[in-house]
């Protein structure tokens, strides 16, 4: 299943795949990142680029989609080469790569600068989405942070996975920081999920869960990822925070989609987001 978001008319517009990939490197400062995957072109599709489609993965799926919509270029969040995986291009990464080749369509990948930046970073929407403001870095003390502290206003768990419900389409997953303790370790008991109220919330999209123990360290109420792992259940009931596991996928649509709508509105270019469907 896949949904097409056009966010320009066609355009005789052509630009070169250079000019393209440093306008976003520069506006993302994607030297500044020490990161998983190169940011920026990844593979030159060899022609101008007129149509550019968006999507949060470079799978299969998504090709096929830009190849039906006469597209030049590919930008994703989730792009190849991850560093650790195989370097042959065999396989399924030799069909994907082959497709983008044969019908001359560039891929675009941002990954870690698409998290960050505090504008139309993933983290940055999300918050944007839920209705809250970002106050700072959960990682005050590095150069260019990733996750974020954010404020909202006073809510229970159950009106935020409301919110999440309506804003993603999907309910997170939510493990309560309310553990039930013995009764006889009164130093750990809390007052209950009625009377709990979040107000301030770590965020940090997709595969972050293990950021849980950080943001309880930045006197978070609760913690906002994609992801969860079974050392997270224990972790935020130790650690009296409440967590939500809203999809991997889900939280990383909100940069990739605004960075298409950036690039529209810089060059003119017809930019189609693609979404193709993943439960993760």
């Amino acid at each position: 299943m896949t949904a097409k978001d056009n966010l320009t008319e066609p355009s005789n517009t052509a630009i070169t795949v250079q000019a393209l990939t440093q306008f976003c490197d520069d506006y993302l400062s994607t030297d500044a990142f020490k990161d998983y995957a190169p940011n920026g072109l990844q593979v030159d599709g060899g022609q101008p680029i007129k149509r550019i489609v968006t999507g949060v993965t470079a799978c299969e799926a998504l090709i096929d989609a830009a190849i039906a919509d006469n597209a030049d270029a590919i930008m994703v969040h989730h792009g190849y080469f991850w560093k650790g995986e195989p370097e042959p291009i065999t396989g399924m990464k030799g069909r994907r790569i082959r497709k983008l080749m044969q019908h001359g369509i560039s891929m675009i990948g941002y990954h870690l600068p698409l998290d960050a930046h505090p504008v139309i970073g993933n983290n940055a929407k999300l918050a944007e989405m839920l209705g809250m403001t970002i106050t700072g870095a959960l990682y005050p003390h590095e150069s260019h942070p990733v996750g974020n502290v954010a404020v909202c206003t006073p809510q229970t768990a159950e009106t935020l996975i409301h919110t999440i419900t309506q804003a993603l389409g999907r309910v997170p997953l939510h493990i309560s920081g309310n553990y039930d303790y013995p009764a006889d370790d009164q130093s750990k008991q809390t007052t209950g999920t009625a009377a709990r109220m979040i107000e301030r919330v770590g965020i940090c999209t997709g595969g972050a869960q293990d950021m849980i123990e950080q943001a309880a360290a930045m006197g978070c109420d609760a913690y906002i990822s994609g992801e969860i792992s079974e050392r997270t259940t224990h972790s935020a009931r130790e650690l009296g925070i409440d967590y939500f596991a809203c999809g991997h996928h889900a939280t990383e649509r909100g940069g990739i989609q605004a960075l298409g709508a950036l690039v529209a509105e810089q060059f003119g270019l017809p930019v189609t987001f693609i979404d193709i469907d993943n439960p993760a």
